[in-house]
């Protein structure tokens, strides 16, 4: 069992990994690396989504050097990790969020700081559809030049996008710009749409939202992954939506 089709949403593929601490556990105990290997393979099914998300953008962003890093490098060197510290997960609640917690240091670790201009949310309110529409082109021509990497993992059938209007409008008010944005614009677009503006917000804020919106953790385990408060989680995840729902009402009006 190698992909997530396997399995009728992510919170369930979640409740598997939790199900391998156990025998991931044994397996360690007796010192038989290549039977663990062979299952966490599977658990990391999630994690390696995560990992070529951040490294596309990074390398997009010009945070990581152009040839020095390929995604299986991280890949090679989490099974490592996991291996020599599995004695750090306490029970199997906690597996599913170590492993990205484990994924998301070794990432940090090289990729450099990214610099951000505040003045994509100060402004936010007042881009032109228009505008909305050369910076999606902008990144476009940018970000598909790195998603070959993607190829580098030839097991996986990968999604970049797994974003849908209900991640972004959730109210009951908000049903007329749903139906018009479902109306006038496909599924590739609208993931598209969400990708392009999560690219232009701060690293936290992005990753906060793709870690609790594509991955479907709790706020507690996101927290404790990118080290930061509850609070700043909560914080993060309002900014996103607010950039994304803003974007979508000045680019898509209602007529």
């Amino acid at each position: 069992m190698n992909s997530l089709k396997y399995y009728e949403s992510k919170n369930e593929f979640n409740v598997f990994v939790a199900s391998t601490f156990s025998d991931l556990k044994t397996y360690k105990l007796e010192n038989k690396q290549a039977a663990f290997n062979e299952l966490l393979f599977t658990d990391l099914y999630e994690v390696k989504h995560y990992i070529i998300k951040r490294l596309s953008t990074a390398l997009t962003k010009g945070n990581l050097p152009h040839g020095k890093y390929k995604a299986d490098d991280f890949i090679d060197q989490l099974f490592i990790e996991v291996y020599d510290h599995f004695e750090d997960v306490e029970n199997e609640k906690q597996l599913y969020p170590w492993l990205f917690k484990k994924a998301n240091d070794l990432l940090d670790d090289v990729i450099t700081e990214e610099e951000f201009d505040d003045s994509f949310l100060k402004n936010i309110d007042d881009y032109t559809k228009p505008e909305w529409d050369a910076m999606q082109e902008n990144f476009s021509t940018d970000a598909n030049g790195h998603l070959l990497m993607i190829e580098e993992l030839d097991d996986m059938s990968y999604n970049h996008n797994d974003y849908t209007l209900n991640h972004v409008f959730i109210e009951d008010n908000e049903k007329d710009w749903i139906e018009k944005i479902d109306k006038d614009l496909t599924a590739e677009d609208i993931q598209n749409h969400i990708a392009m503006v999560l690219y232009y917000l701060p690293l936290e804020v992005r990753t906060v939202f793709q870690l609790s919106i594509v991955q479907h953790l709790e706020l507690v385990e996101i927290a404790e992954i990118r080290n930061i408060t509850i609070e700043a989680v909560k914080l993060h995840l309002a900014t996103a939506k607010k950039a994304l729902k803003v974007s979508f009402i000045n680019r898509y009006p209602l007529k």
